[in-house]
């Protein structure tokens, strides 16, 4: 099978939609599937490897304090191009925005096309201040969508009122990648309580409440740092907050960091994403668990599927600080509560592993041919 994955996002910054992606075409691979990615270019020298085919342009748009992407092909030409020489049996659109609806529209895109919705609405009222937007989305999904994933339930709520077939399927993990075998930083191996957060630093993941939770906390325990691993548009009010506040034991080890991002993990004894909304999947939060690191976290609607069972005692309700720092200062006090999440969090990772999430997708693709067939016999 020849399978394309369409981004409407640019991959020029890290981001859940980009590693799901990345992901999925590597299990694909695996199973002996060509599979390649369409992403839309940001910049000139923009370059992903043979497997990722740049076309269209992608610009950055603040919404709901996130970076969101508007794409669009300016050149219809070479969607004609790059489709009539490919010739993909699946189009599989991650998100859908202006550039998705060129594509699916394309009279030689493939015979099947699936979209998988990442996106969540919390915290945003655009599709109810445009309710038209919503309207012409939603019936261009009717005429060009065979079936539709969600990586959590909620994600396919956008969708009720279409009759598409359509299933849940969770992001995944590489746990070769994101283990507790990873060589932990030793600067920071001196006895301390290593608190982790990583994430970009912007209005949405939360730091800011991170920051006066560890303030509280602070006071009370002198055997604790706050480690952030990240860059991002409030990176100075967090810095302002911690000199006005002389908090000892922060560091901000910036965006390009010299250790591996699992090596942060291990490090850690715990890790917090204060993420307030617009979460559709709690990915942090499972690749820390299979690093075998305790971790707290708000609410949000996209962490409340993956904190599940022993893990509802660690959720916060998004904004009160001072919630979470007593959900952290269980961690901080109980050492063997610290091992018993370390436990749990490793067990509850393995469903989320990619060979099993690739299968599950494949599967979904073979419903939907099945259906297809079917309906042409009636």
């Amino acid at each position: 099978m020849k399978i394309g994955l369409i981004s409407t996002h640019s991959f020029l910054v890290p981001g859940g939609v980009k590693s799901h992606m990345v992901n999925l075409q590597k299990e694909f691979k695996k199973m002996g599937h060509v599979c390649k990615i369409i992403v839309p270019r940001r910049e000139e020298n923009e370059d992903y490897g043979p497997d990722v085919i740049l076309m269209g342009t992608s610009f950055s748009l603040p919404i709901s304090g996130t970076q969101a992407d508007f794409s669009f092909v300016f050149t219809p030409g070479a969607i004609d191009k790059v489709l009539k020489e490919e010739k993909f049996d699946i189009l599989h659109f991650h998100n859908f925005g202006l550039s998705g609806w060129q594509i699916a529209e394309n009279p030689y895109a493939a015979p099947t096309k699936i979209l998988t919705w990442h996106a969540s609405l919390e915290g945003t009222s655009f599709l109810n201040v445009f309710p038209f937007v919503k309207s012409l989305f939603m019936k261009i999904i009717k005429e060009n969508i065979d079936g539709i994933l969600g990586v959590a339930p909620f994600n396919l709520d956008l969708f009720v009122d279409t009759n598409k077939i359509k299933a849940v399927i969770p992001n995944g993990i590489d746990l070769k990648k994101f283990n507790p075998e990873e060589p932990e930083i030793q600067k920071y191996k001196d006895g301390k309580i290593n608190i982790l957060f990583l994430g970009r630093i912007e209005e949405r993941k939360g730091l800011i409440y991170l920051l006066r939770a560890y303030k509280i906390l602070s006071k009370k325990y002198k055997n604790i740092r706050l480690i952030i691993v990240g860059g991002g548009p409030e990176e100075d009010e967090c810095r302002d907050f911690v000199k006005e506040n002389n908090l000892e034991n922060v560091i901000f080890e910036g965006e390009k960091v010299e250790n591996p991002i699992p090596s942060y993990y291990t490090t850690a004894d715990i890790y917090v994403s204060p993420a307030t909304h617009g979460e559709s999947f709690g990915i942090v939060l499972i690749e820390a668990m299979a690093c075998g690191t305790p971790v707290v976290a708000f609410g949000n609607q996209g962490y409340k599927i993956v904190m599940e069972d022993k893990y509802k005692d660690f959720v916060a309700e998004p904004k009160d600080y001072k919630e979470l720092a007593k959900k952290i200062e269980i961690l901080i006090t109980d050492e063997n509560k610290r091992k018993e999440m370390r436990e749990f969090g490793l067990h509850l990772v393995q469903k989320y592993s990619w060979d099993k999430v690739a299968t599950r997708v494949l599967n979904f693709y073979q419903e939907i041919i099945k259906s297809k067939k079917n309906s042409r016999i009636i």
